[in-house]
């Protein structure tokens, strides 16, 4: 009979024990899942760097055919160059063609370092004009900071011997008859006090701001100004034509500006007798565009006068002319006889970008 009893108990408690296990099992469960989204998390990160090193080595490797090629177009032409000056007819036009080249570099880059002395030289102007405002306007707030300064401690000095002088009366008040006097001096101590609080307080806000001012760093350089830019690429412009005017009688400008604009040499330059004039005319014009540096600077002032009267600007931020504004009219002459020639003759340098003009100019 107890046998028939408990056999339903065990049952019971063997369920029981099932749902413990069970229910032990669900509370693992969330950590195996969070293991497997980290998993999955970590797999994402990994195809995603995946992808981004193969398009880096797509790119790369694009990079790379694109240098092949650009070596191979050099290989070309310095093969090709080699077979030019492997023979007089073909060789006498490469070497004029190359000597145009440097010609044109070569007066790029005389007006390079004009434009850089002079942009240096305005700069160091215009840095010391800055810094000598900045000065002046920190000598003014230096002034009103001291006298602050000054105001706040005489009157935090004040406030404070006033203090003193009625805690030293209160302090001879010790008779019972002084009792009025004493109640009387106690409130002239709470308003000293107060006033004492806001003297210090004003005297801890002149010393901070003193502080300040003593620390404050100087402002940046801003560059140089607009107008100065305007000047100095007025200048550029003013030499590049002295340049050309120094060659007004030579076709020398039309052919560096016709060399340079071409990859491949040209064989117009006629027979080698031709060559070797047209190479000597091109060592007597970089001599005559080298030469008289110390009137270089004159000419280019006089034709820089003459812009400064015709230049327009298309609006207040631009720093170079517009081109139709500096074209020569029928006034205009060459600021110097021994060229000879007309000022009708002269390129519009600015139009033409004549000697990499725009390359030169400050933006």
């Amino acid at each position: 009979m107890w046998r028939v009893a408990a056999a339903p108990l065990m049952k019971a408690l063997r369920q029981l024990g099932f749902l413990k296990l069970n229910f032990f099992r669900r509370q693992g469960e969330p950590e195996e899942d969070h293991r497997v989204l980290h998993l999955f998390h970590k797999r994402a990160e990994l195809k995603k760097a995946y992808g981004g090193l193969q398009d880096e080595i797509y790119r790369l490797k694009d990079r790379i055919k694109q240098q092949e090629g650009a070596t191979q177009r050099v290989q070309e032409m310095l093969g090709t160059l080699e077979l030019r000056l492997a023979s007089p007819e073909s060789g006498y036009p490469a070497l004029v063609f190359y000597q145009l080249r440097r010609f044109w570099q070569s007066g790029r880059e005389l007006i390079e370092q004009f434009v850089a002395d002079l942009a240096r030289q305005q700069e160091e102007r215009e840095r010391r004009a800055h810094f000598a405002e900045h000065n002046r306007r920190q000598f003014t707030r230096r002034q009103t900071v001291e006298a602050e300064l000054r105001t706040a401690e005489t009157g935090a000095a004040d406030a404070r011997s006033q203090l003193a002088q009625l805690q030293q009366q209160r302090a001879r008040l010790t008779r019972f008859w002084h009792y009025f006097k004493r109640r009387a001096l106690d409130h002239r101590i709470v308003a000293a006090r107060a006033a004492l609080g806001d003297t210090d307080a004003a005297l801890l806000n002149a010393r901070a701001a003193a502080e300040e001012l003593e620390k404050e760093a100087p402002p940046e350089f801003p560059g140089l100004s607009v107008e100065a830019r305007r000047a100095i690429n007025l200048a550029a412009i003013a030499c590049a034509e002295v340049l050309c005017a120094r060659l007004v009688q030579t076709p020398l400008v039309t052919l560096a500006r016709e060399a340079t604009a071409r990859r491949e040499v040209s064989d117009e330059y006629g027979s080698q007798a031709e060559c070797e004039r047209l190479m000597a005319d091109i060592m007597r014009g970089l001599a005559a565009i080298a030469s008289n540096r110390g009137n270089l600077a004159q000419e280019v002032k006089v034709r820089t006068d003459r812009l400064k009267q015709v230049a327009r600007y298309r609006n207040a931020t631009d720093t170079s002319p517009a081109a139709e504004s500096i074209a020569f009219g029928e006034g205009d002459v060459l600021s110097g006889a021994s060229t000879g020639g007309s000022a009708a003759r002269l390129p519009n340098v600015l139009a033409e970008d004549t000697w990499d003009l725009f390359r030169v100019l400050l933006r």
